[in-house]
């Protein structure tokens, strides 16, 4: 079986130019960027309505900020999928990824929960760690998570996603790390309602266990009743939990063997952006070998790479702009183009390492050029027969003893929206039935059953 998502970066649609030193900028002043960033945002919307229209399995967003550049912004990838969960019923609404150093993992469980309660259940979980550094020195050191200490970010990266677990599994809970107490141990909350349901109500917990109960406290008594005692609380409830039981599908994105086997073995799934058909096929070995010398965590041994079933394994994503007639904003020239765009800005985080194939130390100092993006089959540019050709390659070298997942990314820098929704239209409605056809078809999709507009005005529409 195939599963066919759409990954979304939020670049701009202002036109570029190249300047005397040969970088690519966007050609409009900064209240343009302010301007493209706003219509961007709404064109994510539009764009997922129509994937799902038309097909599309997911729609992946991605979390970046401060994008004056213009290759990607997406400041906030759960509430642009509330928005898109309202709109849609089938469609599965991921993020690759939220960057958990930039929030406090509460909030980030919360805001999680309720994108997967009004969409019915169709959250999809990226949990990344960040490396920009203009990102994660400006949020990261919130919570003592920033990029230049590696070790102390992955530390944090582990702990809150121990907490996440938690908020969405345990009905009360609390957590005590490197990073966090939950709750800190001098909350006090002598409320005399709170007390009683768990005391005399049907809670289920034990009063004990979630409060520390106190006498008055000497220095509080001329204060509310609920700060006038020493009782404290030692447990909290996260609301809401999720829809999905026990928690929405986790991704981690993937790239270094020790974030792939960290991976593997809590059973989360990952995700590549970018890798060669060779380069990736090794990666995944690395994957399965973890998960079965972790005792296949989250559900027990699935097929190789990916099983659409059990929705288990690894994806991966390519570049595509298809060429035909048909088409009345096809431009292979500017596809090309804006594939370097982005890669002027992806160079200085050292992103060509991704381009060395098996064996190969990975360098810096890359030339990259569309030529070498397509030939890597990064970047495919082509007719419709083409596109699959390429697709089902990938499929056939590095997925060939399980299903098939693909994450296609239409937009980058330069492109019109207009010519973005064309493509994802062209793609679904010509080519996605061409590799169900040729992968054994697709899981059925459960349409959500959350009723967001009330019977009185649905009668109405």
């Amino acid at each position: 079986m195939i599963e066919v998502g759409i990954f979304d970066g939020g670049s701009s649609d202002l036109p570029f130019r190249k300047t005397a030193s040969g970088q690519r900028i966007v050609d409009g002043t900064l209240a343009d960027v302010h301007d493209a960033a706003r219509r961007t945002q709404a064109a994510q919307v539009r764009r997922a309505v129509l994937a799902e229209s038309v097909g599309f399995d997911y729609y992946w967003l991605t979390e970046h900020h401060f994008g004056t550049e213009g290759a990607e912004l997406s400041t906030n990838p759960l509430q642009i999928g509330t928005a898109i969960a309202a709109l849609t019923r089938t469609i599965r609404i991921g993020q690759l990824a939220n960057i958990v150093a930039f929030h406090h993992p509460i909030r980030l469980a919360e805001q999680i929960a309720i994108l997967d309660n009004l969409s019915g259940g169709r959250a999809e979980v990226g949990l990344g760690r960040g490396y920009q550094g203009r990102e994660a020195e400006m949020f990261g050191k919130t919570y003592g998570a920033g990029i230049q200490d590696q070790e102390r970010n992955r530390s944090f990266h582990h702990e809150a996603y121990e907490i996440l677990i938690k908020a969405w599994t345990e009905e009360s809970f609390s957590h005590t790390g490197q990073f966090f107490s939950i709750p800190p141990d001098y909350t006090k909350w002598n409320h005399a309602q709170t007390i009683a349901f768990f005391e005399e109500g049907d809670a289920g917990p034990d009063v004990n266990d979630v409060f520390k109960i106190a006498p008055p406290d000497q220095y509080s008594m001329m204060g509310p009743p609920i700060s006038a005692s020493g009782t404290t609380l030692k447990q909290l409830s996260v609301m809401p939990q999720p829809f999905q039981k026990p928690h929405p599908p986790l991704w981690e994105p993937l790239n270094s063997e020790r974030t792939i086997r960290w991976a593997a073995s809590k059973g989360l799934n990952g995700n590549f952006i970018f890798e060669s058909d060779r380069a990736l096929k090794p990666k995944l070995d690395v994957y399965m070998e973890q998960s079965a010398a972790s005792g296949w965590p989250n559900g027990g041994e699935f097929k190789y790479g990916w099983d659409a079933e059990k929705h288990r394994g690894v994806s991966s994503g390519r570049v595509v702009h298809i060429v035909d007639p048909s088409l009345s904003h096809c431009n292979p020239d500017l596809a090309r183009e804006s594939q370097l765009f982005q890669w002027d800005f992806y160079k200085p985080f050292g992103f060509t390492a991704i381009l060395a194939e098996p064996g190969e130390t990975p360098r810096m100092d890359v030339d990259v050029t569309a030529e070498v993006l397509e030939q890597q089959g990064m970047l495919i540019v082509g007719s419709k027969e083409h596109v699959i050709e390429k697709l089902m390659g990938l499929k056939e070298t590095a997925y060939a003893d399980g299903d098939f997942i693909t994450n296609i990314w239409f937009e980058s820098g330069g492109t019109p929206h207009e010519a973005v929704e064309e493509q994802i239209q062209f793609f679904g409605e010509e080519i996605i039935p061409e590799l169900r056809r040729n992968c054994g078809g697709s899981p059925e999709r459960a349409e959500s059953t959350v009723q967001l507009v009330p019977d009185a005005v649905a009668a109405k529409v």
